[in-house]
Parts: C-alpha cells; sequence; structure tokens
C-alpha cells in the first residue's frame, strides 16, 4: 500500500489521471489525499469530484477556499463570478450527493506523521491546537449551524486568532487560517489582501517562514499557494500547488518515500 498526496486538482481531472495511471495507482490498496480545492477555474470540475469520490475510501481530501466558495454559492449564500467554472456541478442531477459529501471533508487531517491542510497551519498555533481549531469548525459544517457558518465565512476580519472569540468571528479566523493564508506577522496576523505574497513586505512573510513557528518539527503538506512552484519551504514542510491550472505541473508525492512526480 501507498498513500499519496497530491496538489490543488481544481477541475483538472486529465492531469490527475495520466499521473495515476504512470503510478499504476491501484484503489484497492492505495490512497489518495488532496490538499483541497479539488474543484474551479479547470474544465472539469463535475467530473473530478465524480471521479474522486467514486475512489471511496482510498481517497481523502481536505477542503480548499475553493470547495467552501462551491458550498457557499449551492446555498445561495454567494453568487458565482465570471472566473468561476463551477455551473456544471450546479446543474448536475448528482449535485446533492456530491456537495453533501465535500461537506462532510475535513479542514484538516493526520496521516501517519504527515498533517495535510489547504493553506497552511498558523506560526503560533502548536499541531493539537490546529487539529482541534480544525475539527470544531469541521462539526459546524456538519451540523444544523452550518447555514450560519456560509452566511458568515467571506471576511477578512478578525485577523488574528484569539481564544475568546466566538460563533461566526471564531469560525472565519480559523477557517481563513486553514483555507486562505499565505502572509502573516509572527503573532499570526494574517494579510489576505496580498494575491502571491513573494515580495511580501514586513511585518508580513510566509507562514511557514517564522523560525519559532509551532509545527517546525512536523511534517505538513499543503497546496493554495501556486505561486510557490512547489518550492522547497524548508525541512518538513511540503507545498503540493505546482499551478497546473496556471500552466505549472501536476504534482502527486509519495508520501512514503517523499518522491514527486510531476505531470506537465
Amino acid at each position: 500500500m501507498t498513500n499519496y498526496a497530491v496538489g490543488d486538482l481544481q477541475g483538472c481531472l486529465d492531469p490527475l489521471q495520466a499521473l495515476l495511471d504512470k503510478l499504476a495507482f491501484d484503489p484497492a490498496q492505495d490512497q489518495l489525499i488532496a490538499v483541497g480545492d479539488l474543484v474551479n477555474r479547470g474544465p472539469k470540475s463535475l467530473e473530478t469530484l465524480q471521479f474522486c469520490k467514486s475512489l471511496g475510501p482510498a481517497f481523502k481530501t481536505v477542503l480548499g477556499n475553493h470547495d467552501l466558495h462551491l458550498l457557499a454559492i449551492s446555498k445561495g449564500v454567494k453568487s458565482a463570478t465570471p472566473h468561476d467554472s463551477l455551473t456544471p456541478i450546479l446543474a448536475a442531477p448528482d449535485r446533492e450527493e456530491l456537495l453533501n459529501w465535500l461537506q462532510q471533508q475535513p479542514l484538516l487531517l493526520t496521516v501517519g506523521d504527515y498533517t495535510l491542510v489547504h493553506a497552511g497551519i498558523p506560526p503560533q498555533w502548536d499541531l493539537p491546537t490546529a487539529q482541534r481549531l480544525a475539527a470544531e469548525v469541521s462539526a459546524v459544517l456538519r451540523s444544523e449551524d452550518s447555514g450560519v457558518y456560509f452566511q458568515n465565512m467571506y471576511g477578512n476580519h478578525p485577523s488574528v486568532w484569539r481564544e475568546d472569540l466566538e460563533g461566526p468571528e471564531r469560525w472565519r479566523v480559523i477557517t481563513n487560517y486553514l483555507t486562505r493564508m499565505r502572509l502573516c506577522t509572527a503573532a499570526g496576523a494574517l494579510d489576505l489582501e496580498s494575491r502571491d505574497g513573494l515580495n511580501s513586505v514586513p511585518p508580513f512573510a510566509p507562514w511557514f517562514s517564522y523560525s519559532a513557528r509551532k509545527t517546525r518539527n512536523n511534517k505538513v503538506i499543503f497546496g493554495h499557494w501556486a505561486a510557490l512552484r512547489g518550492q522547497d519551504c524548508g525541512d518538513n514542510l511540503f507545498a503540493l500547488d505546482t499551478g497546473y491550472v496556471w500552466g505549472g505541473p501536476l504534482r502527486i508525492m509519495s508520501m512514503d518515500t517523499q518522491e514527486y512526480f510531476d505531470h506537465r
């Protein structure tokens, strides 16, 4: 059995299937784990969701910001933008089955000694804190409060975590850390305005760049940041969003050997 992690798919099914064929992926034995953003921008968001769901227990994913955006649109909380490619999902006969399945997925996964998350873990959180808070929001998504969650999901504030936050503000900042974060301060104050962050201006820097980051000794697999192009971000960090939808490769990593496999 081999565990594989894959970067942001964003509706790009063909390169995923090409990589799985190359690896002789066997869903009866192997497991594929995605870092979120299964949908949007690419040409086959519907087919990507259907394929991933069809893998059953051989597939796991965390939720990304595009996945949450799809769910918010499906509930009438948000309108699609001209850049979205989600209409085929919303019009599909198996729409509700797919959306219900997607909404059950977590914001963070621990598989062996790896932690998978879409955007990252803020420097002030240790792994147990990240696991606890991710599970808290996942429980809301699976509850009767999910409607309140989606109605209040969008927004950049609060920009920093406080334990005394409650309700929608608490859920929003946890979600922003785990699904939208690129830049922050050492104390975890978010900059959600910068688009790529490669030319960050102090006091903001990439979330993973702080020497005192509390998860620096944990193996973290993440996506979300196509501008990184999968570059080496430091020990125990594995950036898998290589920007296929923007002209880069699609990347899968063997979690057993840490070997990368790319498809262009």
